[in-house]
């Protein structure tokens, strides 16, 4: 089986791993099931991934760690957190620690299944990308390879994760566009729901922590107040660069 058709759920409950592993082989993909963070983290780490489902609360490491040490590896499979905590600020932890998107237990399978469909979307349409280059896309210091899936800074390597580099891709290939939201979360994570326009937020302000002097007054990602978000044209940055 292909790296593009297999799925590793990391989950100590036997009874939802089980269930998962059903629902996901149904749609065609190999899934393979570890039940504590270390044995997940290792195979994470040992093999290549469409996607990981990462429960939050795992015995060993928790979900936050494996994840954090998949990101610190540079793994830039998609991870999708399956957390009992509905507390706000453990999502958005899940998040800074480079998860794409979480789901709430209790779930409806339906639900999940149309995130993980979101998110392998992405890794399908990046497996049918032509051999040929694409031109990177430059502005100033900041440099963006689409295909390869790299960001420099000023020559330096920028990490970004899987959905902090599709955002950003989306925004550099169309400067002074202005995205609603409701469009990111469409364009980027394949779905609407507008319970979740802080998700977008939350991957803006981290983005603009990655690749802005100043993210207080960002060259590249700017605000458009009571709309959403946009890339600065040519002739914005120039000008910055000029102060």
């Amino acid at each position: 089986m292909t790296p593009e058709r297999a799925i590793l759920i990391v989950e100590d409950e036997p009874a939802l791993a089980d269930l998962l592993r059903l629902h996901l082989g149904d749609l065609g993909y190999e899934v393979e099931v570890a039940r504590d963070g270390q044995r997940g983290l290792e195979r994470a780490l040992q093999r290549p991934f469409a996607l990981v489902l990462l429960d939050l609360m795992l015995p060993g490491l928790d979900g936050l760690e494996v994840c954090r040490r998949l990101r610190q590896a540079q793994r830039p499979v998609p991870v999708l957190m399956l957390t009992a905590r509905s507390d706000e600020g453990d999502k958005v932890i899940g998040l800074d620690v480079g998860a794409d998107d979480y789901v709430t237990k209790p779930f409806s399978v339906r639900e999940l299944m149309a995130r993980v469909r979101a998110l392998l979307r992405r890794v399908e349409m990046d497996a049918a990308q032509p051999s040929g280059q694409e031109e990177a896309l430059r502005f100033g210091d900041l440099v963006i390879h689409p295909q390869k899936r790299k960001v420099t800074l000023g020559g330096a390597a920028v990490e970004l994760t899987a959905k902090e580099f599709d955002l950003l891709t989306l925004f550099a290939r169309e400067p002074g566009r202005v995205f609603s939201r409701e469009e990111l979360l469409d364009l980027v994570w394949g779905y609407q729901y507008a319970g979740y326009s802080h998700t977008v937020n939350s991957h803006i302000n981290r983005l603009r922590g990655k690749i802005e002097r100043d993210p207080s007054a960002p060259r590249f990602i700017r605000t458009v107040w009571g709309v959403g978000y946009r890339f600065a044209e040519a002739e914005e940055l120039i000008t910055d660069q000029g102060r």
